[in-house]
């Protein structure tokens, strides 16, 4: 019944798409390729890297190009080196806003070895190479372009547009997403959000499907404090500190936690059997059942821990601090694990079940310092993943697989709030992040004709979303 539904609002989606662009001028694609490309380019020829994070020079650059077009802008920070651009297209107010979110930073890079300079935006076999170039200058100029183009049509809108080029998203969100939620959410309030954290997976230059981001899970930090007696490395101790904490972490590292599934992750593995071969389709159903779930999740252990990771709250001890003698057995051994809650985790109770797996009252556990995320997700059911399954029907002809992501992004603020946020993002080769062509690699690269693909896509989208019809 859910899946008919779900149907039938995709087909009101494409019949809605269909009246609206047949209202609208058709862009003039070749020049906006052009320009594209130009906003592109130089926006990634700004070393916005974070650590040590001034995003200045990108956003006045954005500014300049809007304002240049006669849309209003606002630079709000509280680090005046590093501002979020906010820019408004007035709507009828008929419906509530939709907002196109963005960062402007990018993480650090290690010059010596990229074979481009990693901030010259060079253009080479069809592709343009540059720290930023996947994560996230590709849906800023993207929302950029929308934005100019909504612009000089004059685009009747039901909702406002707002574009939101934010700072900070790179582990300093105090300059960008947290500042705006608490200090100025009324201005980014919406309906509905685009913004990163999706993605259209290609092979072999094929495009296979496209996952959009509708829950992501939440980044804690869990500490492993063992203690025991001090002594001489020439007498070995059952107190040893540091073999407490490495039976203490390869507990952890051995426990199966809990499987746990929710709307995002029970679509994403439906939807992926459809178009997967036989032997694939049957584990990816299997997670469904409960009674056979544990025998997916072996050989995702094994072969696809991404997806055992989407099956669960997940533990990966990454840390490791002991020790400052060869010959002293120290009285102190610590641990950092990177823990990736469910979004409906109850955290304390979990806290507690890793003391159980644990299972040593030498060793302390509890949360350390992160910069975390608050819960939240977005339904399935709405208007704006209605309309974005109609455009990647359009624009690549492949099936829509809401994801859960195992990373962390800033729409978790703005789910928290109410939002409705989908993680959008052009397409990729597969083989790109294992080739070191990926975000935060080393020779981080898009190709050409699918950022112009991506950019298209985005138009659509917006114009079913929030034009008037």
């Amino acid at each position: 019944m859910i899946m008919t539904r779900r149907i039938a609002f995709f087909g009101l989606s494409l019949l809605l798409v269909s009246a609206a662009n047949a209202q609208l001028s058709e862009p003039d694609w070749a020049a906006i390729e052009t320009e594209t490309l130009e906003h592109f380019r130089t926006l990634l020829q700004f070393d916005t890297s974070d650590p040590p994070g001034r995003e200045l020079p990108a956003a006045e650059y954005l500014r300049d190009v809007l304002e240049a077009e006669g849309i209003p802008v606002e630079m709000l920070y509280n680090n005046p080196e590093r501002p979020n651009v906010l820019a408004r297209l007035q709507g009828n107010g008929s419906k509530e806003p939709l907002l196109m979110m963005a960062h402007t930073d990018v993480v650090n890079v290690d010059p010596e070895k990229w074979i481009f300079p990693p901030f010259s935006a060079t253009v080479d076999g069809g592709y343009v190479y540059g720290r930023g170039a996947v994560d996230d200058k590709d849906n800023l100029a993207a929302a950029l372009m929308v934005m100019l183009e909504l612009k000089r049509q004059n685009v009747e809108l039901d909702r406002d547009v707002i574009f939101l080029a934010e700072s900070g998203e790179e582990g300093a969100v105090e300059f960008g997403i947290d500042f705006m939620v608490n200090e100025h959410f009324d201005k980014i309030a919406a309906e509905f959000c685009l913004a990163e954290g999706g993605s259209v997976a290609r092979v072999n230059r094929e495009v296979q499907y496209a996952g959009v981001q509708t829950v992501e899970k939440i980044p804690y930090r869990v500490e492993l404090v063992a203690t025991g007696v001090a002594g001489h490395g020439s007498v070995p101790l059952q107190t040893n500190s540091v073999v407490r904490l490495a039976r203490a972490v390869a507990n952890i590292a051995e426990w199966r936690t809990p499987i746990r599934l929710n709307e995002t992750t029970a679509a994403y593995f439906e939807r992926l059997a459809s178009i997967s071969p036989s032997d694939a389709a049957e584990r990816y159903l299997n997670v469904l059942d409960p009674g056979r779930a544990s025998e997916s999740d072996e050989y995702f252990l094994a072969n696809e821990p991404r997806h055992a990771s989407m099956l669960r709250s997940s533990l990966s001890p990454n840390i490791f601090d002991a020790g400052y003698r060869i010959n002293v057995i120290p009285s102190e051994a610590r641990a950092s694990v990177d823990f990736r809650a469910l979004p409906d985790e109850n955290i304390p109770d979990f806290l507690n079940q890793i003391r159980s797996v644990v299972n040593d009252d030498a060793v302390e556990v509890s949360l350390g310092n992160r910069n975390t995320r608050p819960p939240g997700q977005a339904s399935l059911n709405t208007e704006a993943f209605a309309a974005i399954e109609a455009g990647v029907n359009k624009h690549y002809g492949v099936i829509t697989l809401p994801t859960m992501s195992t990373g962390a992004t800033d729409m978790a603020y703005l789910r928290n709030r109410g939002i409705q946020c989908y993680g959008i993002g052009p397409a990729i080769d597969r083989e790109d992040a294992a080739l070191g062509f990926g975000a935060h690699s080393d020779q981080e690269r898009i190709l050409i004709n699918e950022l112009h693909r991506f950019v298209r896509f985005n138009w659509d989208i917006v114009i079913d979303i929030a034009a008037s019809e």
